[in-house]
């Protein structure tokens, strides 16, 4: 399993990718149950981290299947 910091990057560098090439999915970033907390003080661990950033990435590969380039880079 990735680290934290692996984990953190990994999510910038998509959500970055994301922002920059399709804007238009940035609105969903915001709606992703993963993102929204049902504790007071959640916890930030890797699984929270991994399940996030996958659920990332299947946006990126449901939408962008004519991007084939922007999807190598994950």
């Amino acid at each position: 399993m990735k680290t934290e910091a692996e984990l953190n990057e990994n999510i910038l560098k998509i959500t970055t990718t994301i922002r920059n090439e399709f804007p238009e999915l940035i609105k969903f970033l915001n709606e992703m149950p993963v993102t929204i907390p049902t504790d007071q003080s959640p916890e930030m661990n890797n699984k929270i981290l991994q399940e996030y950033y996958d659920s990332l990435l299947n946006l990126l590969r449901k939408y962008a299947p004519n991007h084939p380039s922007c999807m190598n880079n994950f």
